[in-house]
């Protein structure tokens, strides 16, 4: 048996000092997890200035948290960072640390993990729980995408995984009467710092797609035939007030960037609305969206594996459907 107490989860934040969507919603997990064992869910925060971030994990199910701030800590580095989580696990001993798949995630998680001599499951996308060993059962896409494993750490602590973001909704909760806010000053020496970020090169276009946060989502895929009918789902999301999806069919292509991507190599996706437009369905594809609350297929084929997941199905053209569809909801709407 271990010893071990208390589920973190890693917040990353927003230049601003907000927190990021990612962290907020493994949270309300953890308070799912944690409430069966009678335990706490601390957010740990590391930045210059995290007092925003603070104050929103508080709604969103932490019990507590832990603060760690300083100038060292103004721009993300893998050094700086894994050795503020590190020093901080090697005092409080978490029995799990759940982090969010970002790009920050993906590079801080397995820096962690291995200086703790512990396991790490990457790019889950769902958690069980076995209360009495207080076990966390971690999901992933495998053998690329083909199959799902549940994976346990059973025989190291703290248990660490990254979960991607979009799999779970926020939950706001009570704030703890009892909050309490630990804050911390880990300094770490310059000539310590083995990288630096040397230039930041922004993509324009990934900045303005946010399919993580989209309420309803348009996908196209291989069934275009050639990236000018993009105009077709842009037409249709547009109507709807949603964002453009694509399929990785699509994207390795060159008909859409990979800001646009869904799936398995692409974003993880929850929307209330999901039109799947030309997409076959190929499980590398389900593993990103069929967690979306309603999902409409359309699509030539009756026998493509979209149909399996979808709440609606449209078999047809979708050079007929997908215009059709457009302007009844324009007039509908008296646009």
């Amino acid at each position: 048996m271990f010893e071990n107490k208390n589920f973190w989860v890693y917040i990353e934040t927003k230049e601003d000092g907000s927190a990021k969507n990612g962290g907020l919603e493994l949270l309300g997990q953890a308070r799912e997890m944690v409430d069966q064992v009678d335990e706490e869910v601390i957010a740990l925060i590391i930045g210059n200035n995290v007092d925003k971030a603070v104050e929103q994990v508080k709604k969103y199910g932490a019990t507590s948290a832990i603060a760690v701030t300083g100038d060292v800590y103004s721009e993300y580095n893998t050094d700086v960072y894994a050795n503020a989580v590190v020093e901080n696990v090697k005092e409080y001993q978490p029995n799990v640390i759940l982090i969010s798949a970002t790009s920050l995630g993906r590079d801080l998680g397995p820096r962690v993990a291995g200086r703790l001599a512990t396991g790490l499951t990457a790019d889950c996308t769902s958690l069980g729980f076995e209360v009495d060993k207080k076990e966390v059962q971690w999901t992933r896409p495998a053998f690329g995408g083909n199959l799902m494993a549940t994976i346990i750490c059973a025989d190291h602590r703290p248990q660490m995984g990254t979960v991607r973001p979009g799999v779970f909704e926020r939950k706001e909760y009570e704030i703890s009467p009892n909050f309490e806010v630990i804050t911390k000053d880990i300094d770490f020496p310059q000539e310590k710092i083995l990288s630096r970020i040397v230039e930041v090169i922004v993509d324009e276009d990934a900045d303005n797609v946010d399919l993580e946060g989209a309420e309803i989502i348009v996908s196209g895929g291989r069934g275009l035939g050639k990236p000018e009918n993009f105009k077709l789902i842009e037409e249709l999301a547009e109507v709807l007030g949603g964002t453009v999806g694509s399929s990785r069919a699509a994207v390795d292509a060159g008909w859409i960037s990979h800001a646009h991507q869904v799936g398995q190599t692409g974003k993880t996706v929850g929307p209330k609305l999901y039109i799947a437009c030309g997409i076959s369905g190929q499980i590398q594809h389900l593993a990103g969206m069929s967690g979306s609350d309603v999902i409409i297929a359309i699509n030539k084929d009756e026998n493509a594996p979209i149909f399996t997941v979808a709440d609606y199905g449209i078999v047809g053209d979708l050079f007929t459907v997908v215009p059709k569809l457009t302007e009844r909801i324009k007039k509908k709407k008296n646009l």
